[in-house]
This record gives C-alpha cells, structure tokens and sequence, in this order.
C-alpha cells in the first residue's frame, strides 16, 4: 500500500503531458546544435584551412560515440532512472556544444591575408617592385598560425562531436520508452506524432540559426565595426560560426534541468489501463533484470544476424542506408555547393536548405504517412509506394546535373595550362596571397598584385572601391574588389524548384519504409530490429557520407591555399565537375536505393503466391523465420526458468 504513494501524487513532474513538451524543447535544442553543426561546416572549414574531407569527418565523428554505446540502451531500458539518464546526456551535450566554441577563444584574429584599408601605407598587397614591409607581417602570421592554440583547434572540435554523440545515446530512445510506458494507449501515437514532428523541423531551425549567425563577422567580439572590412560577399568572408553553439549551449542546460525531477515511474495517464498493464510489466521486466548483460551481448549478434536475413527487412534498411547516405551528404555539403555553384553567400545558401529543402522533406513525411494510412496499405502496397516515389525523385533530380554554369576565368588558375602571369613577374606577389578582384575585362585575378595593379581608391569608410593602373587588365584597367562570380546565380530558382520536388517526393517513401520495417520481423524483435536498422545507418551511411562526399568534393579543386608553406581550404573549384560530381554521386544513392525497392517488390510478388507467407496473414512477418525467432529466444531467456 504504501509503495505506490511516491507515483500517485498529482502535479507538473508527474504529468507525462509535461514530459512530452519537456522532451519536446530538449529534442529541438539537440538536434538544433546537429542541424547548426552542418550549417557551419563550410566556415570551419574556410576558417581553419580544412579539405572538405576533414570537415566531413567532422560532420560525422559524432556517430562514432553514438554507434559505439548505442547497443546498451537496448539491454539498460527500463532498469535505469530513465528521466535521470535524460537529463544527464543533454548536460553532457551542453557541455560538449560550449567545447565546440572553445576555440575561436583559444585562437587569435582571423588572418585572410591582404588587409588594404588597416595598412599604414595603403599599398600591401598591390604590385610592388620592392617589397622589404611584407616580409615581417608574414612571419607574424605564421606565428599564429603555428600556435598551439591553433593547432589544437581540430582536435577540439573531434572530442566536441565524439561528445554529442554520447549525449544524444540516452535521449530519445529512454524519452520514447518513458512515454510509451506512461501515456494512455490512446494518447500514445500523438505524443510520439509531436516528437517525430520536433525531430523533422530541428535541423532546419540549426540550418535557419546557422544563415543568422553567419551574417555577424568571425571577430566581431574582437574588433571594433570599423576594423572589420570585409562583407559577407567576399570569399574570405567567415561568419560568427562559434555565436550558435553558445545559444544551443544554453538551451541544453536549461532544458536538461526538469528531467531530474521526473520520477522513475509515474501514474499512467489512464488509470484503469494502468491498474491493468501493472502486473504484466512487472513480469516483463524481471526476466530482462535476471538477464546479465554478458547473456545480452552473447545474444545480440544472434538475434540481429537471424533478423538480417529477413529478405524484405534487408532490402528496406539497405534501400534506406543509400538514402541516409545522400541525406548525410546532401545536408553537410548542399549549402556549399549552392554558395561556390551560385555565387551566394554562406548565409544565404544555408537558408535555401533550412527554409525550402528541409521543410518539404518533412511536408513530404507527413503525407508519405497520411497516404498509407488513408488506402491502408499492406507491406507490398508500401514497397510500391516507396519504389514509385524514389523512380519519380530521380525524374526531377536528374535535370539538376544540367543547371550550372562553367567556372569564370580566373588568370593563372582556370582554365588549366594559362601559366604564371609575365605581366606581374616583377611584381613579387606572394604566393599565399588570396584577394580576389574582378578585372574590367571579365578576368578574375587572385590578388590585386597578381592583376598588375599599383594602386587603390579607399572611401570614407576606408573600404577599398576601386584598384587602377593594372596592368594586367584589359580595356579599361581597372579592378573590383570581390569575385566575378559564376555568373549564373538566375538558375538558382529552377535549380531550387528542382530540389525542393526532390526532397518533398522522395520523402513519402520514409514512413511506409519504417512500416515495412516493423511489419517484416517477429514481433518479439521490432525494437531490437529498429536498433540494427539505426545502427547499420551510422555505420555505412552516417559516418562514411560526409566524408566520401568530401572527398569527391575535394578532387575538384584546382587552387588550393597555402599559408606558412602549409596547404590550407580549396579556393577555387572546377564548377563543372563539382556539380557532376556531387550530384552525381547522389544519383548513384538514389538508383541503389531504388534498386532495393524494385527487389523489396519482386520477393512480395513472388510470395504472394503462398498465402502462408504472406505478412498480413501472420502477425506482420515471415513464418519461415518464426521457428528459428523461438529457437533463439528460448536460448536468450535459458536462464528464466
């Protein structure tokens, strides 16, 4: 009589209500430092001299933490204070997103190089036949940039991911056990309706985060407004990519507080189921208590190989991991991809994929869902859905390797086999230099001193206008600060259109998928299924994406920069094989995962001529495997009886 009392009090922190909007925010602010991360990337990468292979290693370190402890919420589930464990992993990733700012602290000023208007005498950078004055500054530089502060940064940043991928291990899994457990059968699918809902739009509020923050300068803490002379156009231009992880440093703590004031249990929701399902949990959990951990692990790779041989489960996962890997890659990458193709801003690119294409995968979903619900598929009616969605994203994702332009003249640079320039041989330009003018002639130059020019008009505001006398321009000879750009930033609305059909279409295939999932396997082994399937995700989709999507991005650089004799971040891109590349290699993920449908639908074809193994007819899976799920489950549980 008296255990129950602690459970039966009524107010906020017994209220599963309250624990849904709790786990609400706290999943929002998690996977809003995840979308932030991907959003950021590419400032990182330019304000830290990384390849993009680096950076997405980056992206993707914070699967290694997950992939690793992932496995041990399935045997801990009910046997720990779930709420505590809750709140203990959203304070981890607090700290670890406060660890992803550390080091624009621990680093000095950001160094890009020519720095016209904050020279004494208002010529560093041009065409000098005698330059003693560059020398110093350059070794200055290379100071801070060979500072342990500096060198520290990258690994920094690679225990910061590690870190938010053990602190997100604990937080959904516990928080949808927890509601499952304590809400009202009738309640149940809406609370976890919403939290499916705050998990498709957190990454577009990082993405959206990610566009403001990029609009302040790296340094605005450091320099005062009329220190900073660059503009958010400019190529050297690094947004305050470190501003974020503060706010969604802030938003975990405080959403990680409430979850130590939750119970272990609580009242459920219906009082009359609760009396009912009472006696029956407790004889489900006591054989998991008398289960040892070693006989979990023991068991685990049984279970999960017996379910891998699923036929339809297989090709599902496999059909999703190719679209996890055009996900993962596609999310890192795209806003770079529209800034360099375009010639937008960071901040602007990053909108395009947190405003348009993000929003209408989650439209997408939605419907996907309501679909399936509406005409009551069965597993076979969902492969079809799923293949006819994927074959008709492909339809609209194809034309996309069409909408570019070639990269724009860039003298000494592209296109390949022009040379070093004879006109600024004497010029002594370094070889480091990296400020890109426009020529009047349509040529873009490298640096004011790679353009011949000698000297420079500054306005009120002591910003460079205007660069004359250069003598490597043709016509009129003079240059404009900035790049030249590709010239075809009119194709970013089709291109735009393009993508948001894609994103929209190919995502009705997501809810059938995880339907087939669930209906494929034994009953007995639906969460332990959707543990693999999660798993077989991180491990060749989510880890190795951004980093294969880097690394082609990378073989399409043809300037990279240098600075201390060190190579640094790609400066200029081949814009032809950057976008026949990186779409491509999309492509190739949608056709594997089309293939996978196509398979998924050719086995239900040919079952459908045995009514006995036909999943409507047995509870949702294969009788072929039920034998063997008893065989292994009787084996798992040997020591119950």
């Amino acid at each position: 009589m008296g255990v129950p009392d602690p459970v039966r009090p009524k107010g906020l922190f017994n209220s599963i209500k309250f624990f849904v909007f709790c786990h609400s925010l706290l999943q929002l602010s998690q996977l809003l430092v995840s979308g932030y991360m991907k959003s950021s990337i590419s400032t990182i990468e330019r304000r830290y001299g990384l390849s993009s292979q680096k950076s997405g290693l980056l992206a993707a370190f914070n699967e290694v933490g997950n992939t690793v402890l992932i496995v041990f919420v399935s045997f801990f589930g009910s046997r720990v204070h779930r709420p505590r464990f809750i709140g203990g992993g959203a304070l981890l990733a607090g700290v670890a997103s406060l660890m992803m700012a550390t080091p624009h602290f621990l680093s000095g000023k950001y160094d890009y190089g020519d720095d016209i208007s904050s020279s004494s005498d208002n010529s560093s950078g041009l065409c000098q036949s005698e330059s003693s004055s560059a020398a110093p500054l350059s070794n200055q530089s290379c100071q801070q940039q060979e500072s342990p502060a500096q060198q520290v940064a990258y690994p920094l940043l690679l225990l910061a991911q590690l870190l938010l991928g053990v602190a997100s291990v604990p937080i959904q899994p516990f928080g949808i056990s927890y509601i499952d457990d304590h809400a009202s059968r009738r309640n149940s699918p809406l609370y976890l309706g919403i939290l499916l809902a705050v998990t498709s739009i957190g990454p577009a509020f990082g993405f959206i985060t990610g566009s403001f923050m990029q609009r302040f300068y790296v340094d605005f803490d450091k320099l005062t407004k009329d220190q900073i002379t660059l503009d958010s156009k400019d190529l050297r231009w690094v947004g305050a990519w470190w501003l974020g992880f503060l706010v969604a440093s802030c938003l975990l703590f405080i959403t990680a507080m409430p979850y130590f004031f939750f119970p272990r249990t609580m009242t459920r929701e219906d009082s009359a189921d609760n009396v009912e399902s009472k006696p029956d949990s407790k004889q489900q959990t006591k054989p998991l208590q008398e289960l040892s951990l070693l006989q979990f692990l023991k068991s685990f790779p049984r279970i999960a190989l017996r379910t891998l041989r699923t036929p339809v489960y297989l090709l599902v996962v496999l059909a999703q991991v190719n679209l996890a890997a055009l996900l993962s890659g596609l999310a890192t990458f795209m806003a770079k991809f529209i800034e360099n193709q375009f010639s937008q801003t960071t901040s602007f690119s990053t909108m395009m994929i947190g405003g348009v294409g993000i929003p209408m995968a989650v439209v997408g979903t939605v419907l996907g869902g309501a679909l399936m619900r509406r005409f009551n598929l069965s597993v076979s009616g969902s492969s079809k859905l799923c293949t006819a969605a994927i074959l008709l994203g492909m339809f609209f994702a194809m034309p996309m390797l069409l909408i570019g332009c070639p990269t724009q003249t860039v003298a000494g640079v592209f296109p390949p086999g022009t040379g070093a320039l004879s006109c600024s041989s004497d010029c002594r330009c370094p070889q480091e230099a990296f400020n890109p003018v426009c020529g009047s002639d349509g040529v873009e130059f490298r640096s004011p001193c790679h353009a011949g020019c000698s000297s420079v008009q500054i306005d009120a505001n002591n910003k460079v206008t205007n660069y004359t006398e250069c003598r490597c321009v043709g016509g009129l000879g003079f240059a404009l600060p900035g790049t030249c750009g590709s010239g075809c930033s009119h194709l970013l609305k089709p291109f735009m259109v393009l993508l948001a059909l894609t994103s929209f279409i190919a995502a009705f295939s997501q809810t059938p998928s995880y339907m087939m999932i669930l209906r494929s396997v034994p009953p007995e082994d639906k969460s332990l299924a959707v543990g693999v399937q999660y798993m077989l995700f991180r491990v060749l989709a989510f880890m190795p994406g951004p980093v294969l999507y880097g690394s082609v991005i990378d073989t399409t650089c043809i300037l990279w920069g240098r600075k201390c004799g060190k190579t640094t971040s790609c400066q200029y891109y081949n814009l032809d094989r950057f976008r026949e590349r990186f779409l491509g290699l999309q492509v190739v993920f949608v056709c594997g995962g089309l293939l996978c449908f196509l398979l998924t639908v050719v086995v239900l074809r040919r079952r459908a001529g045995r009514p006995e193994l036909q999943p409507e007819n047995n509870g949702g899976y294969e009788l072929v495997n039920e034998h063997k799920a008893t065989d292994d489950n009787k084996e798992v549980n040997g020591n119950k009886t």
